[in-house]
């Protein structure tokens, strides 16, 4: 059994994957890291995991545990790995933005490597210390990928993409509360969101002369979780061509299905999947992606690295059911 430990464990983050994980057949979790909740029961902090789980938060970390995740939010992994140390065979998750960027992957002698499977699996199954992406980029670096593989990134790309309340995360904010949130919507960070740069990162591993520009709005929504986005670009190519290149490109990516149909996020919700859907009008092609922004866009896509540097099969444990309705 692999043995888990997980750091910040009363975020949004670190429930789900206390939630996939108690029911992996290949994990035990070791420890469940929180100061502020130490000593209480994770259903103090995640309600429904009350009857399903005996297990406490604690403020002891077990340096000796096969793999932890980090989920402490956006620059703090670092200071953390600073003031408590894991053994040399320990392998690291974090689900912050800490390590994604080439600059930033070396840390004290370890290497993060870009934990996206369907770009990096190769690098992901020998890897020790991973920089899991973040939701934005996920949806968007899926919806492009193929494309950049293929050379066919020739100009600018307009981005519009709506996340649900919980990317915000578990702290309160004045736009995450409810009387805010709820039947509005707003953007924030336009042209200018932190996700561009692994996102600019990753297109250029495939096209290097890729230089025109990602012109990025990202909304919130008011829903709990999923990404809905709409990316559409110039290309003389036939939409025949387009799904045969993308189809080619993800014939091994067990959690991401094309389409030419009309797609909606109900259809992802609650699951590790990614569908896109493909359409073209004239010289435009028009790409929707939509993936759950805790799910595939972080925690189960964390354990879908796990999977895979662990040598297993990376779906299991990820088998999940859509909402649905």
């Amino acid at each position: 059994m692999i043995t888990i430990g997980i750091i910040g464990g009363s975020g949004y983050t670190a429930g789900e994957l206390i939630r996939i994980l108690m029911f992996h057949p290949n994990t035990k979790l070791d420890f469940i890291y929180s100061t502020t909740n130490a000593g209480k029961p994770l259903s103090v902090a995640h309600h429904d995991l009350l009857g399903d789980i005996e297990m406490n938060f604690t403020d002891t970390v077990n340096p000796n545990v096969d793999v932890v995740f980090l989920c402490l939010g956006h620059g703090k992994s670092i200071s953390f790995l600073e003031n408590n140390k894991f053994s040399d065979a320990t392998k690291i998750i974090d689900l912050g933005n800490d390590f994604r960027l080439t600059k930033d992957k070396d840390f004290e002698g370890k290497t993060f490597v870009y934990g996206l499977p369907e770009l990096n699996k190769s690098s992901i199954k020998k890897a020790q210390y991973i920089a899991n992406p973040g939701c934005f980029a996920t949806a968007i670096q899926l919806a492009l990928l193929p494309l950049a593989a293929n050379g066919l990134l020739n100009e600018d790309v307009h981005i519009n993409a709506t996340t649900g309340s919980t990317g915000a995360g578990v702290s309160l904010s004045e736009t995450s509360h409810f009387s805010w949130r709820n039947n509005n919507m707003s953007h924030y960070k336009a042209f200018d969101h932190q996700h561009l740069g692994e996102i600019n990162q990753s297109l250029n591993q495939l096209q290097e002369d890729y230089t025109n520009e990602l012109i990025f709005i990202p909304n919130r929504g008011d829903f709990p979780r999923g990404i809905f986005a709409t990316l559409y670009t110039k290309s003389e190519e036939s939409l025949e061509d387009l799904v045969a290149k993308y189809e080619a490109f993800y014939a091994d990516q067990p959690f991401v299905t094309v389409t030419t149909t009309n797609i909606n996020m109900k259809q992802v919700v609650q699951t590790n999947k990614c569908i896109i859907s493909l359409m073209k009008k004239g010289n435009r092609v028009l790409i929707t992606s939509v993936i759950d922004n805790l799910l595939k866009g972080a925690s189960g896509q964390a354990v879908q690295n796990m999977n895979l540097m662990f040598g297993l099969e990376e779906t299991i444990g990820l088998h999940l059911k859509p909402s649905g309705f």
